[in-house]
């Protein structure tokens, strides 16, 4: 599967200096785009993660019967772009305090997450959370329910939602922050 931005195969070998992260905000199509374009940012890909079937569909996470997330998979170079970095942008381009949705998209499976592949940047995922939390009070807005743990199972999701906004330019996007800021 050809990723049509860096038109490259998705799956390719990385070096051992690229670090992922997985992020969940709402409807994947336009988180990825929000990230493909960053200097740094080496790959994205769309998927779902965070639930307890194997082989997840579409369909199936859309029913809301495997308790994944959509999500976006971001590959990324530490020397160029840091994960705190990544975070402010995640952490902005949404409302973390909305559950189980994110504005018009409703389900389990828009809910915002933030999966990390080892303890170091959990530790460090966890710090901007709370940091973005202290913005929120300070402008008055509800608790963050973002899902931030340690996750290992990413599933690709269909070729057709890759990229799908770079396919589809007047797609619909639903992202929206807070106006909140994440200080770092």
């Amino acid at each position: 599967m050809n990723h049509t931005v860096f038109n490259k195969e998705i799956n390719h070998d990385q070096s051992s200096s690229i670090k992922s992260v997985v992020f969940g905000a709402g409807c994947f199509w336009g988180v990825e785009r929000k990230f493909w374009s960053l200097p740094g940012v080496v790959m994205t890909s769309v998927g779902y993660a965070g639930g307890d079937h194997n082989e997840p569909s579409y369909e199936l996470v859309c029913a809301g019967i495997t308790g994944h997330a959509e999500v976006v998979k971001v590959d990324y170079d530490p020397a160029i772009i840091s994960l705190m970095e990544l975070l402010k942008i995640f952490w902005e381009c949404h409302d973390p305090t909305q559950g189980m949705r994110q504005g018009n998209d409703v389900g389990t499976q828009y809910r915002s997450v933030c999966y990390s592949s080892n303890n170091e940047d959990l530790i460090t995922i966890k710090e901007s959370l709370i940091k973005y939390q202290e913005s929120l009070s300070e402008s008055n807005l509800g608790m963050i329910t973002t899902e931030v743990k340690i996750e290992d199972k990413y599933f690709l999701a269909e070729e057709y939602h890759q990229q799908y906004l770079d396919k589809n330019p007047n797609g619909y996007c639903g992202l929206g922050g807070t106006g909140c800021e994440l200080r770092i």
